[in-house]
């Protein structure tokens, strides 16, 4: 298994986050995490990149338990997270952004192999290369982020919110994009409050609510559940 999520425990102070949720992500897999705001998802993720500690439970990566190790580590072992809100470095230009991704690798030729790859999925980066990425669209800029995520040759991208403010017809494409990146080869943990979107790439899905996973299954079962037909995807059952 390439991703094992047990029992996980998150506090923000007094608030429990997570409430002992477990999932599990196999190779080659688009899994999803869906819910409203204040969920947990995000805390998931973050949690799984190191950023937060648990305070309880088991994160095992490749069977390695990565739940004490810093978050510099967890991308060396081939986890990835492309935050919520883009978090591209405005004053920098596309290419700059492209190499901070990087900077775990020392190989300069892979590196440019690396950054050719991502360049052929998000063609519009190569455009803009000398570009300074604050001056880039939301859409070019989702991009840049998914970009520079890939750029560590991760086997597992943490994804949160891609599609966020973005319009129906680039949420389309950033959409197609994860597909491609899958079929690549890369998993992928993909958290999207647009739940139709997100069933329609996701071979598995998770509901969160209030830190406590409430349904799971394939994306089919999860998107024909009536509980979430009713909540997440506006269709009355």
């Amino acid at each position: 298994m390439l991703l094992e999520v047990e029992n996980l425990n998150v506090y923000y102070g007094a608030i429990h986050a997570l409430q002992g949720i477990s999932f599990h992500v196999a190779e080659g897999e688009i899994v999803t995490l869906i819910g409203a705001n204040g969920a947990g998802k995000s805390t998931t993720l973050r949690t799984i990149s190191g950023l937060l500690r648990s305070r309880g439970g088991s994160i095992r990566f490749r069977d390695q338990e990565i739940g004490t190790v810093t978050p510099e580590q967890i991308v060396r072992l081939g986890i990835s997270q492309v935050p919520e809100g883009r978090k591209i470095f405005a004053p920098l230009t596309v290419q700059e952004n492209l190499e901070m991704g990087a900077y775990t690798r020392r190989d300069p030729s892979e590196i440019q192999a690396t950054m050719q790859r991502v360049f052929a999925s998000f063609p519009r980066l190569k455009e803009r290369m000398n570009q300074l990425g604050g001056t880039l669209s939301g859409g070019e800029q989702q991009m840049l982020a998914m970009g520079r995520g890939l750029m560590s040759r991760p086997s597992l991208l943490l994804l949160d919110e891609p599609s966020m403010g973005l319009s129906p017809i680039l949420t389309e494409e950033i959409f197609r994009i994860i597909r491609e990146i899958n079929s690549q080869g890369t998993s992928i943990l993909l958290v999207e409050q647009n739940a139709l979107m997100a069933l329609s790439v996701a071979h598995r899905a998770y509901v969160l609510e209030t830190g406590n996973i409430v349904v799971h299954g394939t994306a089919r079962e999860v998107s024909e559940n009536p509980q979430v037909k009713n909540a997440y995807l506006g269709i009355a059952s």
